[in-house]
């Protein structure tokens, strides 16, 4: 954790808008109406199996993760999001140029 804490300057975070989320639940109660909110303030929505199911039988938009990670769900759907192009976009920390590649 020191290394992201010295990796960022100044007094304040910085507010960076909300472009993507990264949904996926096995307790799908309130999911829909989340996500309702978030495709309204025009978040891309990535989903997992059941729950994208659930968004879009709810008529809402979202790209299923192992079409964005070009990795096919495995070990029976529980692993879905371990990959780099999701991990690096929570892990990375933003300024430092080596993660920003």
């Amino acid at each position: 954790m020191a290394h992201i804490l010295s990796a960022v300057s100044g007094t304040q975070a910085d507010v960076v808008p909300i472009t993507r989320a990264l949904i996926s639940v096995s307790d799908k109660r309130g999911i829909v109406e989340l996500c309702t909110y978030l495709a309204s303030k025009n978040v891309e929505l990535l989903s997992t199996g059941g729950t994208a199911a659930k968004l879009r039988e709810a008529g809402l938009t979202c790209i299923d993760v192992s079409d964005y990670t070009g990795s096919p769900e495995c070990l029976d759907g529980r692993v879905k999001t371990l990959h780099p192009k999701v991990h690096g976009g929570l892990l990375g920390v933003r300024g430092n140029p080596k993660h920003e590649k």
